[in-house]
């Protein structure tokens, strides 16, 4: 249906047996799910839209992969401009290709010496060009705010922590500009991912910690929760994955990266936690990353980080890529809120 995570519950599908039933576990016969009674029509529409859309079996074929999901953000993009004007330029920033989007109506004053920095998704894989731009054009368009999407290093060409260097890369650069309470960075799926442990290879590196972040369908928390469980089922009628869930990201951009790597998981980290700026979570009930942003939340708030989460019942991954439904616009407006909220204010 969505670009799930480089097919993470195709992976999730394929874990090992348990050996042993856990005791605490429970059968869950077959029911029929309708959508959910808080979605709009347009929404229902959309989701029938994106179940059109869902990639067929390509497992183990990057080259097709990559081509598929070229096409399905390229289609993101034409209804994205169909709903926005905005204008790009393509342009490098310490070193690392950036898309540079600002609003069509212009930059609202407020915003005059802020900036947000987007990391976009595509399961480490694909997603620059076209799939940042779907990320960053609604929020520019929606906050009247610039946003730079950074064009990171893919997987499997490139590994950890190549993503969190070039974001940073690029974030040192713009601090040639902007103060860093005035800047912000978000990131859906993978791109969320990097975004929190991009938070955590910045203050490696002895930079000041940018104002607020976002973080979106993934979360640097690790992969826990019933929602992997659920989100096959629930959001595109597959079997649920058998056995126990990886505890790390299973993905080829963290192989071999340990647990106890703070920069990698930083919100398995109490010290790193602590460390973090307020941070909104955001996704879709029926996201396979849901049960680790509450995870990630409770922690937040158990640290005492301004945080704030969002589901929204009844939609998948990734839900406001299609801009068609009032949820993805009630979306933008939560992001452009909270960044405008937490943001330092010009002098």
């Amino acid at each position: 249906m969505m670009k799930v995570f480089g097919a993470v519950l195709a992976l999730l599908a394929a874990a090992p047996a348990l050996a042993q039933q856990d005791s605490a576990a429970v059968e869950i016969p077959a029911f029929t799910l309708p959508p959910s009674d808080q979605l709009s029509d347009e929404a229902k529409a959309v989701l029938l839209r994106m179940r059109a859309a869902r990639a067929p079996d390509l497992k183990g074929d990057l080259a097709k992969q990559r081509a598929f999901y070229q096409k399905y953000n390229d289609d993101r993009l034409a209804e994205m401009r169909r709903h926005f004007r905005t204008r790009e330029e393509r342009t490098q920033l310490g070193g690392v290709t950036v898309d540079v989007v600002t609003p069509g109506a212009g930059i609202d004053p407020r915003n005059g010496d802020r900036v947000l920095i987007n990391v976009h998704g595509g399961a480490f894989m694909w997603g620059s060009g076209s799939g940042a731009l779907v990320e960053a054009i609604p929020i520019a368009a929606t906050a009247r705010i610039k946003v730079v999407t950074v064009d990171y290093r893919l997987t499997p060409e490139h590994r950890y922590p190549a993503a969190s260097e070039d974001v940073t890369a690029v974030y040192r650069a713009l601090l040639k500009e902007y103060r860093p309470e005035n800047i912000g960075m978000y990131g859906c799926s993978a791109g969320g991912v990097i975004t929190a442990q991009s938070v955590a290879w910045i203050h490696k590196q002895g930079l000041p910690r940018p104002g607020a972040i976002g973080t979106f369908c993934g979360t640097a928390a690790g992969f826990s929760g019933d929602s992997p469980y659920l989100a096959g089922p629930i959001a595109e009628g597959t079997a649920p994955p058998v056995g126990p869930l990886p505890k790390l990201l299973p993905t080829a951009y963290m192989a071999g990266i340990a647990a106890d790597d703070t920069t990698a998981y930083p919100l398995l980290s109490e010290a790193e936690i602590k460390a973090f700026p307020p941070t909104l979570l955001l996704a879709g009930s029926r996201d396979f990353a849901a049960s680790a942003l509450t995870l990630a939340h409770r922690r937040l708030t158990q640290a005492g980080v301004p945080s704030q989460l969002f589901l929204f019942d009844g939609l998948p991954h990734a839900f406001f890529v299609w801009p068609d439904m009032p949820e993805s616009k009630e979306a933008y407006q939560v992001i452009a809120r909270f960044f405008d909220a937490h943001l330092g204010r010009r002098k």
